[in-house]
């Protein structure tokens, strides 16, 4: 493979990784919905048990062919073929964060088939703040996908304080659930 090959795949997988933030979705009839969602056997369930299901697939087992981007407010499914947009609950945003220590990515909206991040299958505790209210929204110990994400449904048109701890290790980072959030938190550093 040359060089020009290489670095061409490179940015392909780049650009499609993480969606940024402005990227809009384009629509698909009923009839090839059905076929993109029974193709990858996501056919029975509504939009966050998509959700919830491809984040936590394990790595190796992810579809190769199906990009999956989770707006503040829509699940958008697409192959080379066609694109499906599903809403998600009126008043839930789901935020995924990928903790680290080293490494880690830019990304604004969280694509559940690429996305990797640098702490996978990893203990973390998480606490997660309403910052107008102080309303302590999640606090919980829980492990890191293989994806090295963890998700969290969280209230829409919220802002806050996610911190997670890993191995004697402390990160902090804000979030926002407005609907300029970003649904990918890979800000979070852990020293």
């Amino acid at each position: 493979m040359t060089r020009a090959a290489i670095a061409t795949a490179a940015l392909a997988l780049a650009l499609t990784g993480c969606a940024a933030p402005g990227a809009e979705p384009a629509t698909t009839t009923a009839v090839s919905q059905e076929q993109l969602l029974s193709a990858h056997g996501l056919a029975t369930m509504d939009a966050r048990d998509m959700i919830d299901h491809l984040d936590q697939q394990q790595v190796t087992d992810r579809p190769t062919d199906l990009m999956a981007s989770v707006y503040t407010d829509k699940l958008v499914l697409s192959d080379a073929d066609q694109e499906v947009v599903l809403d998600l609950p009126q008043d839930l945003t789901y935020v995924s964060i990928a903790p680290y220590v080293t490494r880690t990515h830019d990304c604004f909206y969280h694509s559940l088939t690429t996305c990797l991040g640098e702490l996978d299958n990893e203990d973390v505790k998480v606490t997660i703040t309403d910052e107008d209210t102080g309303q302590v929204l999640v606090e919980e110990e829980t492990a890191t996908f293989d994806n090295g994400f963890i998700g969290f449904w969280l209230p829409r048109e919220t802002t806050g304080t996610i911190e997670i701890t890993h191995q004697g290790r402390t990160g902090a980072t804000e979030f926002s659930t407005t609907a300029d959030g970003a649904t990918c938190v890979t800000d979070l550093q852990m020293t």
